[in-house]
């Protein structure tokens, strides 16, 4: 579990880190910062799936395609899920919508956490009990300051839970299905990139991005791995949980790009941060459990 909560919390950081990333990228529009991630994630993805063994799941997924057609159909409809996911986190800080966006991510551990109570029975420790309440707390607030959600919001919070619900019923929660899932969506990503302003020849007017586009993408597919990885490590409630930590980077973010936190805001961020604080010490216990010797 300790592994687990170690690649969440890495997950979490580089996601935060690549929100800020793209401001750095101009003058890409949100939909060509999609496009090259795409296009450039999965190579990155392959190189670390042939090292890392993964790679055999891939095989495996195309034999039950041939030999269960509806598969097909499955995987479509996983790829246009967490392809929406991928395209609004890059698209959210460039028009305005940071907040909404933070919100979502705020929502998602308690509807993933609901999502793992209703569909497969899991229990809640005291300190996640605890955690869950804090976590309540502050995006009840934050509903009742705002007065309902956005559709950046609800897209994030109800998306990513039928995202890993359905990866789960279709045994395609690993690597392979996260590979095929980006395979998908290479046409999309090719048509954002030569239809943008400048089309693939985007840095030749601006040199830097001939460093900072690959940059751009072997930080999303060590991201996106870490998530992937984390999430079939760890219960889905925990899994859930720990999302927080997310959310939390990405308000830091969304502050470093000149948005601000009123004061009714307070009142939503500091609990929810008390329950990332309450999950950090349930793992650094985790971790003294495991390393006392027997």
């Amino acid at each position: 579990m300790s592994k687990g909560i170690v690649l969440s919390v890495l997950a979490s950081s580089l996601f935060g880190v690549m929100y800020y990333f793209t401001s750095l990228l101009w003058p890409l529009s949100g939909e060509e910062i999609f496009g090259w991630r795409m296009l450039l994630t999965l190579p990155c993805m392959t190189l670390f799936m042939c090292f890392s063994g993964d790679w055999r799941r891939v095989p495996v997924i195309f034999s039950r395609v041939r030999q269960q057609p509806a598969l097909c159909g499955v995987l479509i409809v996983s790829s246009a899920l967490v392809g929406v996911q991928l395209w609004l986190f890059l698209w959210a800080p460039l028009n305005g919508h940071s907040l909404d966006v933070s919100l979502g991510y705020f929502l998602l551990p308690l509807t993933m956490l609901v999502t793992g109570r209703l569909v497969y029975g899991e229990h809640l420790s005291h300190l996640q009990k605890i955690a869950a309440a804090l976590a309540i707390l502050g995006v009840a607030n934050e509903v009742y300051r705002v007065g309902g959600f956005s559709w950046t919001t609800l897209v994030v919070a109800i998306g990513y839970p039928l995202y890993f619900v359905l990866r789960k019923r279709a045994s395609t929660d690993n690597l392979g299905g996260l590979w095929i899932d980006m395979l998908l969506l290479l046409p999309i990503a090719w048509w954002f990139v030569q239809s943008g302003e400048q089309g693939f020849d985007v840095a030749s007017h601006r040199p830097a991005l001939y460093a900072l586009i690959p940059l751009l993408g072997a930080i999303s597919a060590l991201a996106l791995i870490s998530y992937i990885l984390a999430s079939r490590m760890l219960a889905f409630s925990l899994f859930g949980l720990l999302s927080y930590v997310e959310p939390v980077l990405l308000v830091f973010v969304a502050l470093l790009l000149g948005e601000s936190i009123s004061a009714g805001q307070w009142l939503t961020y500091l609990p929810i941060w008390l329950a990332v604080m309450v999950l950090a010490f349930e793992g650094f216990k985790h971790l003294v459990r495991q390393r006392r010797p027997v």
